[in-house]
């Protein structure tokens, strides 16, 4: 008796553990992977650059000393750290900043200054919707990978600054996979503070093909960019963020004409020209973002999903996809862009200058959702 039992106990936290836990990808190992109680052992410096100057949080490396060392693979093989400057053929999921850094092609990536190449052809990013209601805050002298003026991180007002300050208990407490709380940065979709989405658990960071891919979480509503508690201003743990946990609006917290509709909830009276329009509805002053792919006419034949012009989901799903559902599935930034860098001008996924409306010699990018632009009429 007391044997079944205890059986039917450990049968009951195995199913408790497998179906009610987040699944944690938190680092675990040594210690001294990562961290240095001085940054010395024998006279010799602990970091990884050999650097006799010490990281913040006791750290051997910064962002870029463990994620973007230019190695001929897309994930290191002996840290399984994410490369998103790197020299394979196969890029991650957010693009690589190599495109960037050869050559000038500084319109083909974010251009960070953790990487030491001030953009030459922009002081700010393109679409600012915030040079309507106070001075541009990121720009070209001071975007970051991470925290104040970056993307990952908590950022923007919590005064942690740049960088790695700014990812403080972040991997340790790496919830990996379904992200779909998104009230603390360790449990956001890639440290995106409030931003929800499925981390592919298939070939992690990595957009492969239509089943094996990250699953990206939009909403049907674009919101009306400003700086009260509703928008872009949301408070702790992030103080910015995305208003509705998407991934366009949280890059419309710079970028908000671009993915918000017009008039903001600021107060300063200003609308014309700010945002996709006035509503949620055709016709459109900008490629509109958070919105529904429409289910009929030429849209409704995207079935197949592509990982060249990938759709969000209005629900984050438990695992990806490769079916599309026009009048459900949504329209984000990402269906167009790349996060870090493409090998294309303003980090598009394809080559724009070749989408030929009538040329049925065409496929993919922009043909992906519009299906019938590129026939012969």
């Amino acid at each position: 008796m007391r044997i079944a039992i205890l059986s039917f106990i450990i049968i009951w936290l195995i199913l408790v553990v497998t179906f009610n836990c987040p699944a944690i990808a938190a680092i675990t190992g040594s210690c001294s992977t990562c961290h240095t109680m001085h940054n010395s052992q024998d006279g010799t410096s602990m970091n990884f650059d050999n650097s006799s100057v010490p990281n913040p949080l006791l750290l051997r490396a910064d962002c870029l000393g463990c994620h973007a060392i230019g190695l001929a693979t897309n994930i290191d093989p002996t840290t399984g750290a994410p490369q998103v400057y790197h020299t394979a053929a196969i890029d991650l999921a957010g693009g690589n900043f190599s495109y960037m850094l050869s050559g000038n092609n500084d319109e083909k990536g974010h251009n960070v200054v953790d990487f030491g190449n001030p953009d030459d052809k922009l002081y700010g990013p393109p679409g600012p919707i915030n040079q309507f209601y106070h001075d541009q805050i990121v720009l070209d002298e001071n975007l970051t990978c991470a925290g104040e003026n970056g993307c990952h991180g908590t950022n923007r007002g919590l005064g942690l600054g740049s960088g790695i300050t700014a990812l403080k208990g972040a991997h340790h407490g790496n919830v990996d996979g379904k992200c779909d709380t998104a009230d603390t940065l360790a449990n956001s979709y890639r440290f995106l503070c409030g931003v929800k989405g499925l981390e592919n658990t298939i070939s992690k960071w990595q957009n492969i093909d239509p089943t094996d891919h990250n699953e990206y979480y939009g909403t049907v509503n674009p919101p009306k960019l400003g700086c009260d508690a509703t928008s872009c201003h949301n408070g702790p743990p992030c103080i910015t963020s995305s208003p509705n946990n998407s991934i366009s609006s949280f890059c419309g917290t710079c970028h908000g004409n671009f993915h918000g509709l017009g008039g903001g909830t600021s107060g300063s009276g200003v609308s014309d020209g700010i945002g996709i329009g006035s509503n949620a509805s055709s016709p459109f002053r900008r490629h509109p973002t958070d919105i529904v792919l429409p289910v009929s006419g030429e849209y409704s034949a995207y079935k197949a999903y592509s990982i060249e012009a990938p759709v969000a989901r209005a629900i984050v799903p438990d695992t990806a996809s490769g079916i599309v559902q026009p009048g459900t599935d949504v329209v984000m930034c990402l269906s167009c862009h790349a996060s870090h860098g493409t090998d294309y001008p303003d980090i598009l996924r394809w080559d724009y200058s070749n989408m030929i409306a009538g040329d049925n010699t065409k496929s993919g990018g922009c043909f992906t959702c519009h299906t019938t632009k590129n026939q012969t009429p």
